[in-house]
């Protein structure tokens, strides 16, 4: 194809006419004369069998010799495979993103497409399925631990090396839980990510087999009926205060997280249908606790001391606070009993292995012990499904409680429903 056809002094001598026309200087580079007298350089080409054109600027403003070196470079990226239009478009395109990342960081806020940025984005998009604490520990977590190190990377550039140097700390530590929640959390960003077409791969993966297991640590818990029947006996004769007594002799009957019966709100207690319907934030749902004969005792003779609180077992100090998490903790050692013999925690796995050996529906028992299924459709359905079970239970260990405490023989017996 010939090139370099006319002279300079054809171009400047150009006049408008009528109608806009065009003067070829061959390989694929024209001079576009418009009606209204102004002069264009325009590259036309054809890459993977498109027509294209690019505008080399304005006559003369941009001489001869420019738009010719202009468009023996745009030629020689043809012949190598570059579209020399795909990568103006590019440079345009990472112009306008360099300018709204300036105002975005005068702003206060992360760059586009950065970890941060899309972070802040899955944060949001997930806000609705947690509960604001769990969702405030989640944003604390990654601020704290991640964004430092990879906020302002692109998230299509982060590489698993990267990740696992965020984690190595925890790991060096024996932080093992927060390295896998935080591990976790990071590959969720990246779901977010490659679905929403900011990258097309999770680095988070390979990093999952750098992070050691957990060692499940089980807390102390008696099992054995005999001796449960002298923790009882011990329990009744606790010498602390009428409501320490109380939420004591409550636990064991309940089996429900130490948490959750320390901070037992009276408006979620109703004695007339004889439950307890607390908002158990681990697990991120309402539990109902059916109440025993014996549960309904215990919460009826503290009424009149607590009950016009918030409180039912309100602190000590009275400051408006929930009893303290030691509080029970405290009781079991002044009984004796240390903390790798029986904890707080251990009324529930008493209630579970017994219950169990007793033969009671396994799924009515984790129900009980607020496991619910991470299905929230599944929960509803289940505890719809097994409250009349769980209320036959929760009646029958507490008289099954009731029989140890009194010296019974009471064995492991099969439940008929």
């Amino acid at each position: 194809m010939a090139e370099k056809i006319n002279k300079d002094a054809a171009y400047k001598a150009a006049k408008p006419k009528e109608k806009d026309y065009t003067i070829s200087d061959g390989g694929g580079l024209s001079l576009f004369v418009k009606s209204n007298g102004v002069k264009r350089w325009i590259f036309i080409y054809r890459f993977d069998g498109v027509q294209n054109r690019l505008g080399f600027g304005t006559y003369p403003d941009t001489s001869l010799e420019n738009a010719r070196r202009k468009a023996e470079e745009a030629r020689e990226q043809i012949a190598n495979g570059i579209d020399p239009g795909g990568i103006r478009k590019e440079a345009k395109a990472a112009k306008q993103l360099a300018k709204a990342n300036d105002e975005r960081i005068s702003e206060g806020l992360p760059i586009l497409n950065s970890f941060a940025d899309i972070t802040r984005q899955w944060l949001d998009s997930i806000a609705h399925l947690t509960s604001d604490k769990t969702h405030t520990k989640k944003t604390s977590r990654i601020e704290r631990l991640a964004i430092p190190l990879l906020g302002d990377k692109l998230i299509r550039e982060i590489k698993s090396s990267e990740i696992l140097t965020v984690l190595k700390p925890m790991i060096d530590k024996q932080q093992l839980e927060t390295a896998h929640r935080l591990h976790a959390e990071i590959s969720s960003i990246f779901a977010y990510a490659i679905v929403h077409n900011f990258t097309d791969y999770d680095p988070a993966q390979p990093v999952a087999k750098q992070i050691p297991a957990q060692k499940v640590k089980h807390r102390a818990a008696i099992i054995d009926p005999k001796l449960v029947a002298q923790l009882l006996r011990d329990i009744s004769n606790y010498q602390g205060t009428f409501v320490v007594q109380s939420a004591f002799r409550l636990s064991p009957l309940l089996f429900q997280r130490p948490g959750e019966i320390r901070k037992m709100l009276w408006s979620d207690v109703d004695l007339v249908a004889r439950e307890w319907r607390p908002y158990v934030s681990k697990t991120d749902f309402h539990h109902i606790v059916p109440l025993s004969t014996q549960a309904i005792a215990i919460l009826e003779a503290v009424q009149p001391l607590t009950g016009g609180g918030q409180y039912v077992f309100p602190s000590s100090r009275g400051d408006g606070r929930p009893m303290s998490d030691n509080t029970i903790r405290t009781a079991l050692k002044s009984l004796g009993y240390e903390s790798d013999v029986m904890t707080a925690h251990g009324f529930r796995t008493t209630a579970s292995t017994l219950l169990n050996e007793q033969g009671w529906n396994p799924d009515a028992i984790e129900r009980q012990l607020a496991h619910a299924p991470r299905d929230q459709v599944r929960a509803a359905y289940n505890r719809a499904q097994y409250l009349d079970e769980r209320r036959r239970m929760m009646q029958s260990w507490a008289d099954y409680l009731d029989g140890l405490k009194a010296g019974a023989q009471v064995l492991p017996f099969k439940q008929v429903s």
